[in-house]
């Protein structure tokens, strides 16, 4: 799962950033609206937590732009401004949930996993497809009950794949979510086939119900079989 951070106070960041990465979510940060702006653009978020006065404009701006790409990133509005305005402003702008500064990172962490289950995997904490249950914040996968060891990159993807079934996801779009500004560590999309590799091997090896089925030139889609 992929996070952006925007937030201004880098002390602050810093804390939610390290929490977060500890709970391994790949985590990406802005400190001012136009570098945020730019991300929001470019890239696909599973949440963004959203700080409203930024150097160069405000957050609630972020929002609307947001809703004027037509995203579904969840929004978690974190924010000194404790004001019922600003709450239902934000709210009203497709923000999911609103935090007051300041908090406890546990709480944040819990707000962040509740917002994800519930847009994600409609509320649920495991995913059951076919003969598969995967469990994204234990992050652990059983296929017909026994338990399948996967590795960091192989369990994104595979979430993402099944949030996505049935769909269509380019290479491009898979790498973003998967490795996000640091894609380019992938080696050319090498890294990415291969991560992709050894997890169609191990769930064939396991008879998964589903598959992750190449399209030659353009990604990935997974199926149940």
């Amino acid at each position: 799962m992929k996070i952006l951070i925007i937030e201004d106070e880098a002390d602050l960041l810093d804390v939610i950033r390290q929490s977060l990465e500890l709970e391994n979510f790949l985590v990406e940060t802005a400190g001012t609206y136009h570098s945020a702006l730019d991300k929001i653009i470019s890239f696909h978020y599973d949440c963004i937590l959203l700080d409203i006065m930024l150097p160069g404009g405000s957050g609630l701006d972020l929002l609307q732009e947001l809703k004027n790409l037509d995203k579904s990133d969840n929004v978690i509005i974190i924010s000194a401004k404790d004001s019922l305005d600003d709450k239902l402003a934000g709210l009203n702008l497709g923000a999911d949930d609103y935090l007051t500064k300041p908090f406890h990172m546990a709480e944040l962490t819990a707000r962040v996993k509740s917002v994800l289950r519930r847009k994600s995997f409609q509320g649920k904490s495991r995913i059951v497809i076919g003969n598969l249950v995967l469990d994204p914040e234990e992050r652990t996968l059983a296929i017909a009950g026994e338990p399948l060891l996967l590795n960091r990159k192989e369990f994104d993807i595979l979430t993402y794949m099944i949030v996505n079934k049935n769909r269509l996801v380019n290479k491009t779009s898979l790498a973003e979510h998967v490795w996000g500004d640091y894609m380019d560590q992938a080696d050319d999309y090498e890294f990415i086939y291969s991560q992709i590799k050894n997890l169609r091997k191990k769930l064939k090896d396991n008879q998964a119900d589903v598959e992750i089925q190449a399209v030659y030139g353009i990604g990935y889609k997974l199926v149940q079989l």
